[in-house]
């Protein structure tokens, strides 16, 4: 009998200490919150400091995850020719770690060189081309507007009063803003130089940060699942690495896939506009190309400068022009993206959208580019949190099958559909779809 009071006692007294402290943790973390909201500024300071102080290793662990894929990839063929021809067989692998790495770098700063090389003298030829004859490339549209609109000088007078005034806003901004301040923006550079340099020690640094990362990726990734397994009870860790692991598969098949997309758009928007002799081809061929990385809004985003650069030397091909990106964007939409990227994400138009708005306007390009992986991330796991409580509570998990439903019967769980459309459940059993459950 004193025995089980004992129990009783211990048993109470444990359930009391858990509530106190969680009633404790619960008043921590709001203490904490609190603070990061009062001192905000002081709080972003810090970790701008700490990002700063961490940029290389972040720059290293960045670039180890973009050459990953092509540091397997030669690494694979390498092993299996090094396999068959060396005895020992870990000297093999290792060789083939380090072939593999070096081949990676050596694709990457190849392409890097060819594009310094054939892109940057012609783009810089052409934007100094463009500065250059700006003037006389708006007297020559105002001209042609007037020829082409004879018998209506309303609109003539219209284009160019409004050039005039482009042209007089430009030049007042050159004698007003940029001459007087022409000290404060040579500090600017100077401090800008300065950074660049810093910058460019950093990716040095981020360089031999990521030769170590991939030499010893196995032994990072083990480690870390190490740790989780160790903090986390098997059935939540398992749950915590399945779903890094298709937050890795998203982000990675979702960059690689954007950027090899964006470079063959780049080629092709290059080579039509060649046939089209289109004026500055390698300038616009380098803005459709790189503005194509932006999900959804890329294309009209690169579409606008590039058209304002042809329609300025010559409004017939600007028209041409026009219906070339809409035919390209066609082409990318429909064929060229769903091949290479296919279903990376499972995200409907509105939330890539909504991705790109959202975390566009948090962190800007970056946001706008890592937005959508990132919200088809939260998607999944949200998704796997619906269906994990819908199943617990014997629901149905098809969101087809909550469409018609008016309420769940309490008792069967059951769902309940409208009595003037009885047909609502047999409805949405033939519209149900076969992925696995996923929420659309």
């Amino acid at each position: 009998m004193d025995r089980e009071r004992k129990q009783e006692t211990d048993e109470k007294l444990r359930q009391y200490t858990m509530i106190a402290l969680a009633v404790f943790i619960t008043f921590c973390c709001c203490i904490l919150f609190f603070f990061i909201i009062y001192r905000y500024n002081g709080f972003t300071s810090f970790w701008k400091k700490l990002f700063g102080i961490l940029q290389p290793i972040v720059i290293g662990l960045v670039l180890a995850y973009l050459l990953n894929p092509v540091m397997s990839t030669i690494e694979t063929y390498v092993k299996k020719l090094l396999e068959t021809r060396m005895k020992n067989q870990k000297k093999a692998a290792r060789l083939s770690r380090g072939i593999g790495i070096a081949g990676a770098w050596l694709l990457v700063v190849g392409i890097f060189m060819l594009l310094i090389v054939a892109i940057v003298p012609a783009v810089s030829k052409s934007i100094q081309e463009m500065v250059t004859g700006f003037p006389d490339e708006v007297s020559n549209l105002v001209a042609w507007v007037e020829d082409f609109t004879k018998g209506d000088t309303e609109i003539a007078e219209f284009v160019r009063n409004l050039f005039e005034k482009i042209s007089e806003s430009l030049q007042d901004f050159m004698e007003n803003d940029i001459l007087p301040q022409a000290q404060k923006y040579l500090l600017s550079i100077t401090s800008g130089v300065i950074y660049g340099v810093k910058f460019l020690m950093n990716v040095l640094v981020g360089v031999i940060v990521s030769v170590y990362v991939l030499s010893s990726k196995e032994t990072f990734a083990g480690q870390a699942k190490k740790i989780v397994y160790a903090v986390f009870k098997p059935v939540r860790a398992n749950v915590i690495i399945h779903t890094l692991r298709k937050s890795n598969q998203i982000f990675g098949g979702f960059i690689t896939g954007k950027i090899l997309d964006s470079a063959i758009i780049g080629v092709l928007a290059y080579i039509v506009l060649a046939i089209m002799q289109m004026p500055d081809t390698v300038l616009l061929a380098v803005i459709i190309g790189v503005t194509n990385v932006i999900p959804f809004f890329g294309p009209f985003i690169g579409a606008i400068p590039s058209f304002i650069i042809v329609v300025l030397q010559n409004p017939v091909q600007g028209l041409y022009f026009l219906i070339f990106i809409l035919v390209l964007q066609q082409i990318d939409g429909n064929i060229i993206g769903p091949k290479i990227l296919g279903n990376s994400t499972g995200l409907s138009s509105f939330w890539v959208v909504f991705a790109i708005m959202v975390f566009g306007g948090l962190w800007g390009f970056p946001g706008m580019l890592l937005g959508v992986p990132l919200m088809a991330v939260i998607y999944y796991i949200i998704q796997k949190c619906v269906r994990y409580f819908l199943r617990r509570r014997g629901l149905v998990e098809d969101t087809q099958s909550y469409v018609y439903m008016r309420r769940v019967d309490e008792k069967t769980n059951q769902l309940v559909y409208e009595s003037k459309n009885k047909s609502g459940k047999k409805r949405a059993a033939e519209k149900k779809e076969n992925t696995d459950g996923e929420i659309r």
